[in-house]
């Protein structure tokens, strides 16, 4: 199997040879796209198949198919057991739209045009500071998505396959128990909080964002006690948060945001919170100077999209020092992200 050199067995490469690798690693990401946005792995859950007969079903060139996977089979994603048929491996499991570990949605997004054109902006950005997104759209994402709801849905998909896998893992990094009012703030479909509420009977929460989001919430299965311990809220953290629980949550919300920004919805927060309460941030904190660390990667992918950016952990603590937070511990998780614990001051 063909491999890609890993930042540590970099240093042992040529520098040619590993600068080589990088550059047709963008090769490879579309590949996994196409293949994604043309279903194969889900064609092959049943068992393997012949590249002619995925070729019928998915709507492609039989021999163009052949090439795709042939390559993406160098990678172990796919395998070629035979002359000319195909079944899944581990890491193409991970492209099936029902796969419990599925980042099916994440490659359609990431294949999409208006994904692929902000990037290809990216020179210009750097140049000017201006969002890449936004000259790509001429519009900033958020409206862009109010405008172009199956794109919408594709970029929720990909958020949900993200949030599946963070979520699963907060239970053995957090302890939840002291709670008995949790706001989700900016909590999207309420994933997090109704897997919080589940596990911790004893609580409430509100989940609390915009309007057209909870307007698209898919409805909560009623059982007992159901309707008494959860609410959507819809609102503007910009303007206002739900007021009086003793929980804050803001999973992936600051590093869409400039620090102005960020700070505005911390002052929200603090005005609204109990005084005994906690704000917990989740987000990914970049780490220091040449360490390598994917969220550098993922800080150029919010500058792209939204003109944010990932930040590290002084600079977290001075934006809750700004909010009248004061920063109490930070929880590292087994997925890379961090949980920021803060009290009010």
């Amino acid at each position: 199997m063909v491999q890609l050199q890993t930042p540590q067995a970099a240093t042992s490469a040529a520098p040619a040879q590993t600068i080589m690798q990088m550059l047709v690693s963008g090769w490879l990401s579309k590949a996994i796209c196409v293949a994604a946005q043309l279903g194969i792995a889900d064609l092959l859950k049943k068992g393997g198949q012949h590249y002619e007969v995925l070729a019928t079903y998915a709507n492609a060139d039989p021999r163009s198919l052949y090439r795709l996977l042939r390559a993406l089979s160098s990678f172990g994603i796919f395998a070629e057991t035979e002359a000319g048929c195909f079944q899944l491996t581990p890491l193409a499991d991970c492209l099936r739209a029902d796969a419990p570990n599925s980042l099916y949605h994440l490659a359609l997004m990431m294949g999409s045009p208006w994904y692929q054109q902000a990037w290809d902006l990216l020179l210009q950005n750097i140049q000017t500071g201006e969002t890449a997104f936004e000259k790509a759209a001429g519009m900033p994402v958020l409206e862009y998505f109010d405008r172009h709801p199956t794109d919408l849905r594709i970029f929720q998909g990909a958020m949900a396959n993200l949030n599946s896998r963070l979520t699963s893992q907060l239970f053995a990094e957090y302890d939840f128990s002291e709670f008995r009012q949790i706001v989700d703030v900016g909590g999207g479909h309420g994933v997090l909080l109704t897997t919080i509420l589940r596990a911790y009977p004893e609580a409430k929460g509100i989940l609390f964002d915009l309007p057209i989001v909870i307007a698209h919430n898919p409805t909560i299965i009623a059982s007992k006690g159901w309707q008494e311990r959860y609410k959507s809220v819809g609102g503007d953290f910009f303007e206002a948060v739900p007021s009086g629980a003793d929980a804050y949550i803001l999973k992936n919300i600051l590093h869409d945001f400039n620090d102005s920004q960020a700070l505005t919805i911390l002052k929200n927060c603090r005005q609204a919170i109990a005084p005994n309460g906690k704000l917990l941030i989740m987000e990914a904190i970049v780490a220091p100077e040449n360490e390598f660390d994917p969220t550098k990667m993922l800080d150029l992918q919010m500058l792209v999209m939204v003109g944010g950016g990932e930040r590290t952990a002084a600079e977290y603590e001075s934006l809750l020092q700004g909010a009248d937070f004061e920063l109490t511990k930070i929880f590292p998780t087994s997925f890379g992200f961090k949980i920021i614990e803060a009290i009010p001051v």
